[in-house]
């Protein structure tokens, strides 16, 4: 509830929240009156928006790197500068290009401080904002055969392990189900549903295609690329 009301604060306030994941903004939105903002998308699938009357300054920057880097290690070393998450929007791997947004106003922090990443020396280059305004994701598209719903049935099959290992991943806090740590092993995936789990990837569960003659279900989850 806290985070609802810092960005509706912020939106009166500024004229602007903060970037939102699609929980954020799910809940943000049901607070307000949807006549009284509009939505700003730096490109046309964003997962991190932003709700405005006024504009906010936005950039984005490319990270140049002779090494191949991974999205949760951009991640991690961004939050290493103590920044908050909420001021960075999406993180996107481009064919081997690495790129993401950021508020203005902390441009210094980065330019000045963000020079690593692990072990490996990087640097950063601002781009044009409308560079990548047309992109649009790029997904592995894949079919698998549940017995139910529950999400610890769906990634069981979708990578094949047991359930007891899903229970450790849980356990481990390796699970995030909306942007949220999941904690119900027995939830019941829903269309649209966004999931990530640690050293496996990002998925986008999209939905029952048909029923099987035994009763199960031939689902469609798209994976991150």
């Amino acid at each position: 509830m806290y985070l609802v009301e810092k960005n509706i604060n912020r939106l009166e306030k500024l004229g602007s929240t903060y970037f939102l994941d699609p929980s954020e903004l799910k809940q943000v939105k049901y607070k307000l009156n949807k006549n009284k903002y509009s939505i700003y998308k730096p490109y046309i699938d964003s997962e991190k928006v932003i709700l405005y009357t006024k504009l906010p300054n936005i950039l984005l920057y490319e990270i140049k790197s002779k090494n191949k880097l991974k999205h949760q290690d951009i991640m991690g070393a961004l939050m290493n500068l103590n920044l908050d998450k909420s001021l960075f929007g999406d993180i996107l791997i481009i064919d081997n290009k690495y790129y993401f947004y950021v508020f203005e106003y902390v441009y210094k922090e980065l330019e000045n401080n963000f020079t690593k990443i692990n072990r490996y020396n990087i640097s950063i280059e601002r781009c044009d904002l409308n560079l990548l305004s047309d992109y649009t994701r790029n997904y592995e598209e894949i079919e698998i055969i549940v017995s139910s719903l529950r999400i610890d049935t769906v990634i069981s099959r979708l990578l094949n392990i047991n359930r007891n290992s899903i229970k450790d991943l849980i356990h481990d806090k390796s699970i995030l189900l909306n942007y949220e740590i999941l904690k119900n092993n027995s939830y019941n995936m829903r269309e649209e549903d966004i999931f990530s789990i640690r050293r496996y990837g990002k998925y986008k569960f999209m939905g029952i295609i048909k029923n099987t003659k035994s009763n199960h279900y031939i689902i469609k989850v798209l994976k991150y690329i």
